[in-house]
Order: structure tokens, then sequence, then C-alpha cells
């Protein structure tokens, strides 16, 4: 028995591999990683270098739970992001897969390695970059062309993907999932300068996944000339939360799947919109800021449900019409409480919906002077009492602070939450320019718009004083790691956590610096470290080599 007990363990054990690529490294090339042989819990770590990678690929692999596989760039010491450039770039000869024209880095079928569903995989911090026309590269047939359509990240299937800390541009689509994906996350990314001029067909992201989540996103103009949208999606179980959306044709398109097996679920009819800043510059495409139900035609896909939106910050500068939402049938409803919806031009150029659907409205705060529609309006808008004014007193509005000054008229109007909210989507977050967060002020009564009240705390002094402040020693490191922050912090604690989310090690209420000297049975890898400072979380990655 105790044989057999010793085989059942050793047979139980996974070697996880750790493929470092870059100047001075095992590889040097990506090219040179055996893509085709991943297995799970393997890392690919490519170091930032001067010299864009020139390369592209397909992870065609599966991870577990417990194992993901995880690709991820080292960035330097000014935490500049190693570059995957879709132009020219080079495919390993190993690798044979399909659709090499519509991503730079794909996910999902291939020939070699044998197809599977991909599962449990990680791509952060990259820059992925320049895959659309003109621009070619070097794959199975030679030298070929991208396709309008190219993404910097093309999910052709998948499950259970995680989207980190990337930096998604110059493509036809930054992101772009199809509906063989599921359980989504896309988090912390950087999606802006996408698009093909003329073109409404491409958008910084184009999604249709089955449970699809974007928490703490900075989503940028699209490049100069193109129609598309910032956040496009046809998903079922769509979350959109924490993120700052600015521009597009329209800033959120959520629209109607072509698949039975998303429309004829619950999920479909249940969309969450929550906590983000949503800005309509002048110019940019149309005055609607929002569109939820379907654009297909085909009613019968549409998503004829309920658009939870609420403390959202809203802001257009357009000099003419804005309108919040469209709803595309009178089967489309949306429940928006607590957001700010502000113009700078007058009230009188804010419409809430266009032409269809049912509106219900309680403790927003609204410009003065804003009205149905700007269009022939034939939908129900139920008003159940607002805030209205000139102006909610944001701290810097020049700036982009919409932080609420303490002469708001938003603290404390804000309204119970829906109950199909409660629990697992009450705001608990607030963005912090550009892609970080931190928790959300408690009061006894809520605040209106994405950001609570809090005297003598602000989220901008407080991440210029945290994440810009925070100094790591040599990162990768083989003996021991210093984390300082400078000593006006009085405290702070921190945590040590594997890919696998066990803590390693964490030390309370420490001030100035704290050295962390893995002990010896602690495998070289990635590991998170989390800072809490008060109420104000960050993290950095760090890499252990023995």
């Amino acid at each position: 028995m105790k044989i057999l007990s010793i085989i059942l363990l050793l047979t139980s054990i996974v070697f996880c591999a750790v493929y470092d690529v870059g100047i001075g490294h095992t590889y040097s090339a990506v090219g040179d990683v055996p893509w085709e042989s991943l297995s799970a819990g393997d890392s690919v770590l490519i170091y930032w270098r001067a010299e864009t990678y020139k390369e592209k690929w397909v992870i065609c692999r599966e991870g577990s739970s417990d194992a993901p596989i995880v690709v991820k760039g080292i960035p330097n010491e000014y935490g500049e992001l190693p570059v995957i450039d879709g132009e020219d770039a080079t495919t390993r000869s190993e690798l044979n897969f399909w659709n090499e024209e519509r991503g730079v880095v794909k996910i999902g079928g291939a020939n070699n390695p044998p197809d599977c569903t991909p599962k449990y995989i990680v791509i952060e911090n990259l820059d992925i970059r320049s895959g659309r026309p003109p621009y070619s590269f070097t794959g199975r047939y030679g030298l070929t062309d991208y396709v309008n359509n190219c993404a910097a990240i093309y999910i052709e299937k998948g499950e259970h993907i995680i989207i980190r800390n990337c930096v998604l541009h110059n493509c036809g689509n930054g992101l772009f999932c199809g509906h063989l994906t599921s359980d989504l996350v896309v988090e912390g990314c950087y999606i802006y300068d996408n698009g093909i001029e003329g073109d409404i067909y491409e958008h910084n992201s184009y999604t249709e996944a089955f449970g699809i989540l974007f928490q703490f996103n900075h989503y940028g103009p699209l490049r100069s000339g193109c129609l598309g949208n910032n956040l496009k999606d046809r998903s079922a179980g769509t979350i959109i939360r924490y993120n700052w959306i600015e521009s597009g044709n329209r800033q959120l398109d959520l629209v109607d799947s072509d698949y039975e097996e998303f429309y004829n679920d619950s999920l479909y009819r249940k969309t969450f919109v929550y906590g983000n800043i949503l800005i309509e510059p002048e110019g940019a495409g149309n005055s609607q800021i929002i569109h939820y139900g379907g654009d297909s035609g085909l009613l019968e896909q549409y998503r004829k449900g309920m658009l939870y939106l609420y403390n959202n910050t809203i802001i257009s500068t357009r000099s003419g019409n804005t309108t919040l939402l469209r709803l595309s049938s009178d089967d489309e409803s949306a429940d928006c409480r607590n957001n700010i919806v502000y113009t700078t031009a007058s009230g009188n150029y804010l419409a809430m919906m266009n032409t269809d659907g049912t509106l219900y409205l309680r403790n927003n705060w609204l410009k003065a002077g804003w009205g149905e529609s700007h269009s022939s309006f034939g939908g129900t808008i139920i008003d159940y009492g607002n805030v209205e004014g000139e102006f909610p007193a944001f701290v810097d509005f020049a700036s982009q602070n919409f932080e609420l000054s303490e002469s708001s008229a938003c603290i404390n109007a804000g309204g119970e939450l829906a109950s199909e909210v409660i629990p697992d989507n009450i705001p608990q977050m607030e963005y912090i320019k550009h892609c970080l967060w931190r928790l959300r002020p408690v009061d006894d009564t809520i605040d209106i718009g994405a950001y609570e009240y809090s005297p003598g705390s602000s989220c901008y002094e407080s991440a210029d004083k945290v994440v810009h402040r925070i100094l790591i020693s040599q990162n990768p490191f083989s003996e021991s790691i210093i984390f300082a922050v400078n000593d006006f912090l009085k405290n702070f604690s921190i945590y040590v956590y594997d890919i696998r989310g066990n803590r390693m090690w964490g030390t309370d209420r420490c001030v100035g610096s704290v050295e962390w000297r893995p002990a010896g049975d602690i495998a070289s890898g990635i590991y998170l470290v989390k800072f809490n400072f008060d109420d104000i979380t960050c993290s950095k990655v760090i890499y252990y080599m023995r």
C-alpha cells in the first residue's frame, strides 16, 4: 500500500516549464518557443527589448484551473512593455493554423498543434500592434496580407481566458472573440487606435462570448477616419464595470447574437453596466452613447431584456445633440439609476432615448432641460425622480477629474440598487486613471455617479502617491527582493501570491520598505504582489528565478 501511495503521488506531480524569451535568455525569439507542446502550468516570459518582436503565433493548448498556461511580458525598469509587432512578422515553422490573417496573436484552432479548444489561458503585459492592411506577414503560405478585421488578439474559440494589462492598437480590431468563447475576462488593458478608415465594421473590441467581463480598461479613440464603435459586444452574460471609455461611433454597442444557444439563454436578457466613465467628445460619429438590443434586423434574436445602467459618470462635450440611449425595439428596456449624465451644451441638446423601448429613470443627475428624444418618439420613459442642474460639481472638469467636490448635489443623492444586481454586481470599486482601481468608499447613502465622495481621499492623488512611488529592487530576482514606498505613506500591507492564488508570504503595517527572501521550497516562477494602503489596492508582478 505504501509503494502504491508513492506511485500515485509521483504520477500526480505536474512539472511546469518556464520559457524565457529575450536578450541574454534561453530563447532569443518568440518563434523559438515550442508553442505546439505547451502544457498546463507552463509560462512563456517575453522580456522587453528596444527592438520589437516581429512575430506571431497561435495558442491551441489546454491549461487547467489550478495551472493555467501563462504568456507574460516582462517590462523594463520604466514599465515599458515588450512589443509584439505584426508588421513583417514571421511564424514558427512548426505551427500550422488557419485564419493566420485574422490575428497577430491567435487563441483557437490549429492543424499543428493538434486542434483542441484552448482552456485556461492568460495573456498579459504585452503591447500588441500592427495587424491590418497594408501590413503583411510571413506564414504557412509565404508572404500574406492582413485582412481588415485582423485583431491584435484574435480569440477564435476558448474557455476561461484572461487578457490582462495589454496594449492593443493599430489593428483592424483591437480584440476580437468569436461565439465559441466562454468565460472571458478583459482587464486593465489599454485599447485604442484601431479600426479601418471609412469602415463601420471594425472596432476597438468586438466580442461574442458566453460570459464576459470587462473591468479596469482604458478605451481610447479609434484611428483617425475610422467609423467603428469603441466596445461592441454580442455576448450573453455581459458585465462592463469600472472602465474609462472615450470616443468611438458609440461608446457601447450592445447588440444581438446570431446563435440560438445565446439568445435562448436567460443570461442574454441581463446586461450590467456600472462604475464606468463614458465620454462622448465633439465630432465622434453617432450622437448616441449607448445602443442596446440588436442590429441584424432579426427581432427574434434581439436581447429583449434589461440593461442595468447605474452609477456611471457619462459626459458629452458635443456642441449639438446627444442621446444617452438607443433601445432597438419595444422589447428592450433599461433601468437607469444613480448615473451622472452631463453635457457641456445646454440641456435641450440632451435626449434620454431615440425612438423605441422602455426607460426607467431614478436618482440620476441630469442636465436641466433634457428631453425625451430628438426623433419621433414612440417609446416610454417612466420617471421616478432625478436631480437636475447645470453642473454636477466635479473636482476638475478640465483635467477630467470627475470625482465629486464637496458642493456636489450628487453626494448622498443616490437611491437603492435594483434587486437584480444584488449581491454580485454592487459597485465596489472606482476607476483610477488609467487602468487602476481602488475600493469605493462606503457610507449610509450611495452617491450618484462612478465616484463616491470621501473627504480628504482622492483617487487621483492616491494613484500618484501609491502607484508611481512603489519601488521594487531587481526584478526578476534570485535570492531576495525589496519593496519600498516613500515614507510619507505611513503604513501598508503586502502579500505575495502564486499564479494559482495561494498566499506565499505577507506582512502587515510595513513602513518604508520590507524584504522578502523566499523559503527554499518555493519554486521559480511568476508571483503577484498586492499592496494595500487603507482603501487603495494595487498589484505588481515579480519573477523569482532560483
